[in-house]
């Protein structure tokens, strides 16, 4: 078994075991199970796949592991703690706003992805002329990495946003206000690999929209 070849059964029984025990009283009792058999892995992977993304990216990464705690102060579910293990790695570089790689495990999902969750204002902009001004050209790149199995966002908008054309070619990408390419991992045999092959499949996403927000 690889290094972390245990950690989505790890992470999937657990989750399993806090869905039907959503309290600080069992989180506390068996926090420790969480530290040694998510936690550590989980930081031991972030802190080996830097290097790899770095040299892919061209540039600086940082990494970090989303906190268990959940953030009950706008919801109607006050159960305190996820149910899943979300970490990410940003391109820390030059642009005005930079892409991510992130990865995920829950419940019934092991998900690997790239993109930017949300635009910024000026990003924004630049996207929606780029797609505009080089359809052909920004189609085919996500093509080329929607054809590998990924799959893109919703669109945020239910309607192509004036002064586009509301039929635009690629009204679909228009109507997004982030852009995120996700690829769930089946039959995960070498974690930390197939993790590391999936970012390289779908790096085109990111160095188009490192372009994009440079522009």
């Amino acid at each position: 078994m690889s290094e972390f070849g245990s950690l989505q059964n790890d992470a999937v029984t657990f989750f399993n075991t806090l869905a039907d025990n959503n309290k600080r009283e069992w989180w506390q009792e068996h926090k420790a199970t969480y530290d040694t058999q998510l936690k550590a892995p989980a930081l031991a992977l972030l802190d080996q796949l830097t290097a790899p993304l770095s040299k892919l990216a061209d540039a600086p990464i940082k990494s970090k592991l989303f906190r268990p705690h959940r953030d009950v102060r706008f919801s109607k579910d006050k159960t305190p703690y996820n149910t899943h293990l979300h970490m990410m790695w940003q391109i820390d570089g030059d642009a005005p706003q930079n892409p991510v790689f992130f990865f995920g495990i829950g419940r019934t999902y092991t998900t690997v992805g790239v993109g930017m969750m949300g635009f910024d204002k000026p990003v924004l902009t630049n996207w929606r002329k780029m797609v505009d001004l080089d359809t052909d050209r920004i189609l085919g790149i996500v093509e080329s990495v929607t054809d590998q199995g990924f799959t893109l966002r919703e669109p945020d908008l239910k309607r192509v946003p004036s002064p586009y054309d509301p039929d635009h070619k690629a009204g679909h990408l228009l109507r997004m206000k982030g852009l995120t390419a996700s690829r769930e991992l089946d039959q995960i045999t070498d974690l930390k690999g197939q993790i590391m092959d999936t970012f390289t499949a779908a790096w085109p996403i990111n160095a188009m929209l490192i372009s994009i927000a440079e522009a």
